[in-house]
């Protein structure tokens, strides 16, 4: 018996030896990250690494007082033209309560890491299926404001000259700013741009608004990113569009983590198990 020739249509593809799932077409590199149940000795070392090489960085850029002050004159010019530079006004007003604006310090001074390290470890032990999305859009919201630091330096409005604000820590005699005192040697004075206290606040408020249930929590986390623009404000480490900074910062901080594990913290499985599953 003679070959039998075997003809297949132009423009059809040879059949497959084994059945080919949609996941398998899928390029590993698109595909979300599964998040993976986090160890609490690694976590507490990542933290603190990270924190340590977030301040020595910051610390590190280059003083550039000239340039902070001409950004800080062309912020505050630009806040008139939008009618908004009411940051004069607010920290004179609290200034004149001496137990409200001591108060303040110690709020800018302690809630910013206190909070924040708190929402990590109740993300921790009660959502470890979200927790290592929600750190890594914290990281990556902290990372983004370095380059703020660098490429935009910004002198807070207490150190613009003849701004006439009010230095809050060094009337009242409190620690509540690493920049002001004794201390100001030892911290990075012109790094206001973006403001951290509101990316974190921010981060916090979010993070627990779409996590829990109980009313009183998610008014309150409503309320702490709010308290936070009033003190930032009041104690003049701040103008408002650092605040904006800070927004816009974390919003690329949430873009990174989901991009890596493909939805956005919240929306994530609560145990780690059924994230890895879904992803």
């Amino acid at each position: 018996m003679g070959d039998t020739a075997v003809t297949r249509p132009e423009g059809t593809e040879e059949a497959l030896p084994y059945p080919v799932t949609v996941d398998e077409r899928t390029p590993p590199a698109r595909r979300p990250h599964a998040p993976r149940r986090p160890r609490l000795w690694f976590e507490i070392l990542l933290i603190a690494v990270s924190y340590w090489t977030y301040s020595l960085i910051r610390n590190a850029v280059p003083e550039q007082k000239a340039a902070a002050l001409r950004n800080a004159r062309w912020v505050w010019r630009t806040e008139h033209h939008l009618g908004i530079a009411v940051e004069r006004a607010v920290n004179h007003a609290a200034d004149s309560v001496t137990w409200l604006i001591v108060g303040m310090n110690y709020y800018y001074a302690t809630l910013h890491f206190v909070i924040t390290v708190g929402v990590l470890v109740w993300l921790y032990r009660v959502h470890p299926g979200r927790y290592a999305a929600a750190r890594l859009a914290l990281f990556a919201t902290t990372g983004v404001a370095l380059l703020g630091y660098y490429l935009y330096p910004l002198a807070p409005p207490r150190l613009m000259t003849g701004g006439r604000f009010v230095d809050t820590v060094q009337v009242h005699h409190t620690w509540g700013s690493m920049a002001s005192g004794d201390l100001k040697h030892m911290s990075n004075q012109y790094a206001a741009m973006p403001s951290m206290h509101i990316g974190w606040s921010l981060w916090c408020g979010l993070t627990i608004f779409a996590l829990t249930a109980l009313p009183w929590a998610r008014v309150l986390a409503a309320l702490y990113p709010a308290a936070t623009l009033v003190v930032i404000i009041a104690t003049a480490n701040h103008f408002w569009l650092d605040a904006v900074g800070g927004a816009a910062c974390l919003a690329f901080g949430f873009a990174v983590a989901r991009a890596w594990y493909g939805a956005l913290p919240h929306t994530l499985p609560r145990a780690a198990r059924q994230a890895a599953a879904r992803a």
